[in-house]
């Protein structure tokens, strides 16, 4: 019986390719994933119109900054799946005819929504929907005779239930 002599392992050029393209096709595949979970995950879309949006930039300012000097302002306070909003003023409770509050992830527009709220007190708001756990911005619009008297936004984090 003729037995074959062991031969030592030979590293060669083609066990130097193999590692080469096994490593730059890890890295060249993780890209291209990660490539894809942000362009369908976002729309990237912040405006429509980047040239109008400028140009309507200083009158947008000057509106907002004579909202803030009025004094009045906003509390938002989640519960289950129980929302409140407080307008209230320098003097105290604000009435409003209606409150908008759209809320938006900060990365994905999947979940995003906008609730309608009519008053319930002098100042309050209040309705139920479920609100999913996570980081959201709040944006609140209250008007009284069709003109806002409120505009705030604000980025909240909910947390889920705990057992």
């Amino acid at each position: 019986m003729i037995r074959a002599a062991n031969k030592p392992f030979t590293f060669t050029g083609w066990h130097m390719l193999a590692i080469m393209l096994s490593f730059f096709g890890v890295i060249i595949s993780v890209n291209f994933f990660m490539a894809y979970q942000a362009v369908s995950s976002w729309s990237g879309l912040v405006v429509k119109n980047t040239y109008v949006a400028s140009q309507q930039f200083n009158s947008k300012v000057a509106a907002e900054r004579a909202l803030a000097a009025t004094g009045v302002t906003g509390s938002l306070t989640i519960e289950g799946s129980g929302i409140r909003y407080e307008v209230t003023g320098p003097d105290g409770a604000v009435s409003a005819d209606e409150l908008v509050l759209a809320f938006r992830r900060p990365v994905g527009d999947g979940q995003d929504f906008s609730l309608t709220l009519a008053p319930q007190d002098a100042g309050i708001f209040s309705t139920r929907h479920e609100v999913r756990p996570g980081h959201w911005i709040v944006e609140a619009i209250a008007t009284r005779d069709g003109k806002p008297i409120l505009h705030q936004t604000r980025r909240i984090a909910v947390h889920g239930e705990r057992s």
